[in-house]
């Protein structure tokens, strides 16, 4: 394990990470990419399992953006099929760990197995207490604040709200994350994003806008808890003033 030593009193609450890589990964090992979509799931389970034990509260991963669908259908219904294998395979640890699990997206355009798959692990961790394992599915920024206009637009068209109602929390009470077991989920405090691109690829763009970005040149299937604790650590190390001084 890494020789750096994490402040526990300065853990961001919320970590978000867009998972990056998996292709590229493959590539370099002249394999097929599903062999790497297939490491990407491992590396996903060791950063759950991680940020539980460092006691981060909520974990966000983009496992399937709005915009993957532009992909080949062979790809797709294969990263559909490893969800439903790490899904099944995993869910009698999640419920041991005390992990909830949540979606973030509009998943019942999945393929009806992973919609099955999902709608189990939902139900069976719902009332668990520890980390809040969040996957975007089928997720993009920019249509969850679509879908929270709309959603105001219709309640302001009935007459249970009216224009200037609507504020920043009435907005975020309609996104993806508003919808959550206790409320808001917290918008992150840090968000990574692995294999050396540098943008945000519509992810999270209300809720990251004063998140603290990192990123990192590591492709995802080899982003090991080690790395996960360098990101926290550069966390740490900034000063987060919020606009103010």
């Amino acid at each position: 394990m890494t020789d750096l030593i994490l402040d526990r009193e300065r853990m961001p609450l919320h970590v978000a990470v867009i998972m990056d890589g998996n292709g590229r990964w493959a590539k370099k090992k002249g394999l097929p990419r599903l062999a790497g979509h297939n490491a990407g799931m491992k590396a996903m389970k060791k950063i759950v399992d991680h940020s539980d034990k460092l006691g981060i509260k909520y974990l966000t991963v983009y496992a399937f953006s709005t915009e993957n669908w532009k992909r080949s259908l062979a790809e797709v219904t294969g990263i559909f099929k490893l969800l439903v294998t790490y899904v099944n395979s995993d869910l009698k640890e999640l419920v041991e760990n005390n992990v909830r699990v949540k979606v973030l997206g509009d998943y019942s355009s999945l393929p009806a197995d992973a919609v099955r798959s999902l709608e189990r692990t939902l139900k069976e961790t719902e009332n668990n207490t520890g980390l809040q394992f969040n996957i975007a599915l089928n997720y993009g920024g920019r249509d969850e604040i679509r879908r929270a206009v709309e959603a105001i637009g219709e309640k302001i068209r009935r007459g249970d709200m009216e224009p200037g109602d609507v504020t920043e929390e009435a907005i975020g009470e309609e996104l993806f994350t508003g919808r959550l077991h206790d409320g808001f989920s917290p918008d992150p405090e840090l968000i990574i994003r692995t294999s050396g691109e540098m943008r945000l690829s519509n992810f999270l763009l209300w809720q990251g806008a004063y998140s603290e970005l990192v990123f990192s040149d590591v492709l995802w299937p080899d982003f090991t808890p080690e790395e996960y604790e360098r990101a926290i650590a550069e966390y740490q190390s900034r000063d987060r003033r919020f606009g103010g001084r």
